[in-house]
C-alpha cells in the first residue's frame, strides 16, 4: 500500500510563503495554503505568481495542476489535520515607528492552534523580535490542552532566487526542545542536503536578525566612505573597486541605496529585542541612521547639480528602477528606496513631474506606487525631454545602454544620477558634467 503524503499547512503565501510551499510540492508533500488576501489565493488556484520570481511561473503550474498544492482563504475544515504548520506572515513595524508588529503572528498561530491535533509540529518562519516562538507563539499552542512540537527555521532566501536557494542553502532549526528540532529537522531534510540544529528558538531568532544586520552595517559603511570621497573631491567607486584587487583583508561593499522589505525593518527588531536589556547597539543604530538620510541627503546632492546646470525649475524628472533592487530582478517595492527618494522630491518645490520606468514592472500601476508617478513601458519614452534622469536601482538593463543614450534624450542641460554606478564602464572624461553617482560628484 502506497504511503499517503505528508501533509502541511503554509499560513501566509506572501514572497517567502508561496516560494516555500511549492517548493514542498514539488517533493511530494501534500500542502494547503492559507492566505487572507482573496486576490492571492485566486491567483494561486489558477497556477499564476502574485510576484515575480524565477522559476516560479512554471513551478506554480505545475504543482496546481498536479493537486499538489491549493490555497485558502482560511483555515477551513474541510483541510484534513496537518503534520506540519508553517507561520510565514509578514511582520512589518507599526507604522510611524520602529516596533516590530505581533498581531499578525498571533493570529496566525490562533488559526493553527484551533486547526491542528495531537502530535503536529509547529514551524515559525517569519523574522520576529528575540523570544516571540516562545513567548507568543507557544502560549497560544498551550492553551489548547493539545500535545504538540514547536520550533523555529527562519528564512533565508533572497529573493530572484528562492526556489533555487530553498535546495541548497542550510536551514537552520531552533526547536523550543529535542524532539521539536527533531520533527522540523524532518520536514526540511526532504528539500535540502543541510540542516543545521541549534540549542534554542532563540538562537535561530537571532541568526536571521543578525545576518540582515550586518548586511545593513557593511553597506551604512560604504555609505559613509561615499560621502567622506565626495567632502575630500575623491571617487568613492575608484577607491572601493581598486583598493580590494587582488587584496584578501578588504571587501568594501559600494555604496548605493540600502533597502527592502528586511534590510529596513531587521536592524530595527534586533534593537527592538535589546531594549529590555538596556544595552543599545550602537553601530547597528549609526548605520541604519547612515543608510535611512541618505535620500534625503542625495536628492539635495542632485539639486544642486541642476541648480548649478541652471536648468530652468521645476526639473522633469525620471525615476529609472522602482523595485527595492534590480539583482536578482523583482518586482517588489516593498522597503523600496525609490519610493523614498520619489517622496523627498515631492517635498521640494525645485521638482515638477516624475516619469518612471522599471525594465520589470513595466507600464503596470500597481497600487503601492504614488498615483503622480506616470509610469512608462519603455526607458526612451520615461527619459524623453526629462531634466534628471535617477536611476534607483542596479538592474543590469540600465548598464546596456550607453551614456549618449542618456545625452540625447535628456534635455539640453539634463545629467544623470546613478545610485548603483551601473555606467561605470564609460571613461571619466565622457562622463564628466553629465553623469554622477553616489560618492562621486564632479563640480
Amino acid at each position: 500500500m502506497e504511503k499517503e503524503p505528508l501533509k502541511i499547512a503554509i499560513v501566509g503565501l506572501g514572497y517567502v510563503g508561496l516560494t516555500l510551499a511549492v517548493s514542498f510540492a514539488r517533493n511530494g508533500l501534500k500542502v494547503f495554503g492559507i492566505e487572507k488576501r482573496k486576490e492571492v489565493v485566486d491567483l494561486t488556484n489558477n497556477g499564476i505568481p502574485h510576484f515575480s520570481e524565477a522559476g516560479l511561473d512554471a513551478a506554480l503550474k505545475s504543482v496546481v495542476e498536479n493537486g499538489t498544492l491549493h490555497a485558502y482563504n482560511e483555515m477551513e475544515e474541510k483541510i484534513p489535520p496537518c503534520d506540519f504548520y508553517v507561520i510565514t506572515v509578514g511582520t512589518p513595524l507599526l507604522k510611524g515607528t520602529h516596533t516590530p508588529r505581533l498581531d499578525m503572528i498571533r493570529q496566525a498561530t490562533e488559526q493553527v492552534a484551533s486547526h491542528m491535533q495531537d502530535g503536529a509540529t509547529v514551524i515559525l518562519r517569519s523574522t520576529v523580535q528575540i523570544g516571540t516562538t516562545r513567548n507568543i507563539v507557544k502560549p497560544v499552542l498551550d492553551a489548547t490542552g493539545k500535545q504538540y512540537y514547536l520550533a523555529m527555521c527562519p528564512e533565508r532566501t533572497l529573493e530572484g532566487r528562492a526556489l533555487r536557494e530553498l535546495s541548497e542553502l542550510p536551514q537552520i532549526i531552533g526547536g523550543i526542545d529535542g524532539k521539536s528540532s527533531t520533527a522540523a529537522n524532518s520536514l526540511f531534510s526532504l528539500s535540502t542536503k543541510t540542516t543545521i540544529i541549534v540549542s534554542s528558538p532563540e538562537t535561530a531568532e537571532m541568526i536571521k536578525l543578525v545576518d540582515n544586520t550586518s548586511r545593513d552595517v557593511r553597506f551604512g559603511f560604504a555609505n559613509e566612505i561615499a560621502r567622506a570621497c565626495v567632502a575630500l573631491g575623491i571617487d568613492a567607486y575608484e577607491v572601493i573597486r581598486c583598493g580590494k584587487i587582488d587584496y584578501p583583508r578588504t571587501n568594501v561593499a559600494l555604496p548605493g541605496l540600502v533597502g527592502g522589505p528586511c534590510l529596513e525593518k531587521d536592524p530595527h527588531i534586533l534593537m527592538y529585542s535589546l531594549k529590555p536589556t538596556g544595552i543599545e547597539l550602537e553601530i547597528t543604530k549609526a548605520s541604519r541612521l547612515v543608510n535611512e538620510r541618505q535620500p534625503s541627503e542625495t536628492v539635495d546632492e542632485i539639486a544642486k547639480i541642476a541648480a548649478q546646470k541652471n536648468i530652468r525649475k521645476p526639473y522633469t524628472v525620471a525615476l529609472l528602477g522602482l523595485a527595492f533592487k534590480g539583482v536578482p530582478a523583482t518586482n517588489d517595492l516593498r522597503g523600496s528606496m525609490s519610493l523614498k527618494i520619489y517622496e523627498e522630491i515631492e517635498r521640494r518645490q525645485d521638482f515638477g513631474s516624475v516619469n518612471g520606468f522599471d525594465p520589470v514592472i513595466g507600464a503596470d500601476h500597481p497600487p503601492e506606487l504614488p498615483p503622480a508617478i506616470k509610469m512608462f513601458d519603455n526607458i526612451k519614452d520615461a527619459i524623453k525631454g526629462a531634466d534628471i534622469a535617477i536611476i534607483a536601482n542596479n538592474h543590469p538593463f540600465f548598464s546596456k545602454f550607453n551614456i549618449d543614450f542618456y545625452r540625447e534624450n535628456l534635455s539640453p542641460n539634463g545629467f544623470v544620477y546613478d545610485y548603483w554606478n551601473n555606467l561605470n564602464f564609460e571613461t571619466l572624461s565622457h562622463r564628466n558634467q553629465f553623469y554622477y553617482s553616489v560618492g562621486n560628484v564632479w563640480e
